[in-house]
């Protein structure tokens, strides 16, 4: 491998050659803006360039490794960082026109985690207005474009972490998730991302002049997209560390204990009332051989209470976002999402008032029959959307455009209402009439065993390889 080909490692790989001095944190850091430089034009992925401060960190890690001084787990390892989360003198815009200017007074917990583990951020990432659509564009940066091209919508929130990534800006991207936004765009783009659940990532704008609301701060949790599982394992217990400014982050080991084997994992195909498409029963069948053949017990289940805890979780966040943030979203928001937002509304029409309180007294039940159910199957394997990924703007489509892009995603925020654990890894590459596009998974986990999910995904990857290399060779 040239110099100029180091972005093509992973996580580990880079941090491996780093810290045992085969090649400079500089080089490796100079080899990702060159990439950067190179092919984000096309895509809008990274959407402010921190090459400058990029390149004299990394020449300070290098003195600092000459002087045998403390080297973090993540020793060089070039990454990104979405424009949600405070980064100290950057604009946390969340992709709104409105907040161009509001300058981070100081890092987020996560940035801190990262940077502390040795990382360099490379350049911040697109996310749609307020972060709150499964497509990434917005009028202030406009479009992020998927690598496998046009024809698929890079996904949201994290649309340009996922792009980046994949694309071979960094060997993480930073995202977060508050009803899917690091899993949509893993699905898009081909990447493997966590979901942690709630409580493993510290969180917290500096920034922020109020205290956001109940559901936000516990279905909201902070990940990773990468392109090998293997860097979710290696990465999250960086980014894992405690921070005193999030009260309720629980501080426990990454890796919990082994379990008695064969790991028994639930499986299923249930789609409720969308149709699963056969591409992505395909793709489950597919990651079912997989984990067989790496040594599960993979057993056909009926998972409680999803469709109901999905839909009871998605209407109460509609509550309280109407509740709390409905004028910010009339007043700054455009007319395309404003458009979305009464159509969001009235397929998940918000619970109010006496309505809103049982909801979310409900989720504890919703929780207590999924965690007895995970005492018999500690892994869950899932669709994540019942049919290939959609087209840029589908979401933008009147009601049948949100029923396909948010609507039939019921796998997805009913984990971050549960507040359980879910990965998403693809399995597939279909070869569709408009172009390839990947099919992921969801592997869902007990609590706090975000582990046996990455474990398993890995053991899919292992059959199915990394889309990535699939991509750039199609890229060139």
């Amino acid at each position: 491998m040239t110099k100029m080909d180091l972005w093509k490692l992973t996580a580990r790989e880079t941090a491996d050659r780093t810290l045992a001095g085969d090649v400079s944190v500089e080089a490796v850091t100079q080899a990702a803006i060159d990439r950067m430089d190179a092919v984000n034009p096309a895509l809008n992925a990274v959407v402010e360039s921190l090459a400058d401060e990029a390149l004299e960190r990394a020449r300070a890690l290098d003195r600092q490794r000459a002087a045998g001084g403390r080297l973090g787990p993540l020793f060089g390892v070039p990454v990104t960082i979405k424009v949600n989360v405070d980064q100290k003198g950057h604009a946390t815009t969340n992709g709104v026109e409105a907040l161009r200017n509001l300058i981070a007074p100081a890092n987020a917990p996560v940035v801190d985690n990262l940077l502390n583990a040795g990382a360099v951020v490379i350049g911040r990432t697109n996310t749609p207005e307020f972060s709150f659509r499964a497509d990434t564009d917005n009028p202030l940066y406009g479009r992020t474009h998927n690598p496998w091209g046009d024809h698929i919508s890079a996904g949201g929130s994290s649309g340009g972490a996922a792009a980046a990534v994949m694309a071979g800006i960094g060997a993480l991207g930073h995202g977060n998730d508050i009803g899917g936004s690091v899993r949509f765009p893993a699905a898009a783009n081909g990447a493997v991302s966590i979901k942690p659940g709630l409580g493993r990532v510290p969180a917290w704008n500096p920034s922020q002049s109020a205290e956001r609301g109940m559901l936000a701060q516990s279905m909201s949790v902070q990940g990773l997209i990468a392109r090998a599982a293997e860097d979710l394992n290696f990465a999250m217990p960086s980014m894992a560390a405690p921070d005193p400014r999030d009260p309720f982050h629980v501080p426990l080991p990454w890796r919990g204990a082994p379990l008695d084997a064969p790991i028994k994992v639930g499986f299923t195909k249930e789609t409720f009332e969308f149709d699963l498409h056969p591409e992505v029963s395909r793709a489950l069948d597919i990651a079912r051989d997989a984990l067989v053949d790496a040594g599960y017990e993979v057993v056909e289940v009926d998972p409680p209470l999803l469709r109901e805890a999905a839909l009871t979780g998605y209407r109460a966040l509609m509550g309280e976002m109407q509740a709390l943030m409905g004028e910010d979203l009339r007043k700054y928001g455009s007319p395309t999402l404003n458009a979305i937002f009464d159509e969001y509304y009235a397929q998940f029409p918000p619970y109010e008032g006496a309505d809103l309180l049982r909801a979310l007294a409900e989720r504890s039940r919703f929780a207590r029959e999924w965690s007895l159910f995970l005492e018999g199957y500690p892994l869950v394997l899932t669709p994540f959307l019942p049919q290939p990924f959609f087209r840029p703007d589908r979401d933008a489509e009147g009601a049948e455009g949100v029923r396909e892009a948010l609507g039939s995603a019921l796998w997805s925020y009913s984990m971050n209402f549960l507040g359980l654990p879910a990965v998403c890894v693809p399995a597939r590459l279909a070869e569709l009439s408009d172009g390839p596009v990947p099919i992921n998974v969801q592997i869902v986990a007990r609590r706090w065993r975000e582990d046996l999910a990455i474990d398993a995904a890995a053991a899919i990857e292992a059959r199915v390889g990394r889309l990535c290399d699939s991509l750039w060779a199609r890229m060139g």
